[in-house]
């Protein structure tokens, strides 16, 4: 089997698997925190809770597609780790952002939340 092929191989394996643990964990975690973001409405927060991830797996999965493609030749095994790693490090730097984006939205709402009840007891 050529180098090539056995590196997009392992790096759409990697990719998915990494996307769907982040995914998991996201999911899983955070749960608890949309519950407090949406007024302790299990329901909603749940429904906010699956769209977000299933936003998130198409958004990553869809990243992952798009990135598959190698521009050079890959030769041998070190060409094979350059491109992997080049390439896991634009996944990884994804989710990361794409996390931290997450939770600086969900800060804002519960925020203004926090301020708007605020509001309604010096009233």
């Amino acid at each position: 089997m050529e180098t090539i092929v056995v590196t997009y191989s392992i790096y759409l394996v990697l990719s998915i698997l990494i996307t769907i643990w982040v995914g998991t964990t996201l999911y899983k975690n955070g749960a608890l925190f949309l519950v407090d973001v949406f007024h302790g409405n299990k329901t909603l927060a749940e429904s906010v809770n699956h769209l977000l991830i299933v936003g998130f797996y198409l958004i990553n999965l869809g990243y992952v597609a798009l990135m598959m493609k190698i521009g050079g030749d890959v030769i041998g095994a070190r060409d094979s780790f350059e491109a992997l790693a080049q390439k896991l490090g634009f996944v990884l730097l994804t989710l990361g952002v794409m996390h931290f984006f997450n939770l600086y939205v969900f800060h804002k709402i519960r925020k203004n939340r926090i301020e708007e009840n605020a509001y309604q007891l010096n009233r």
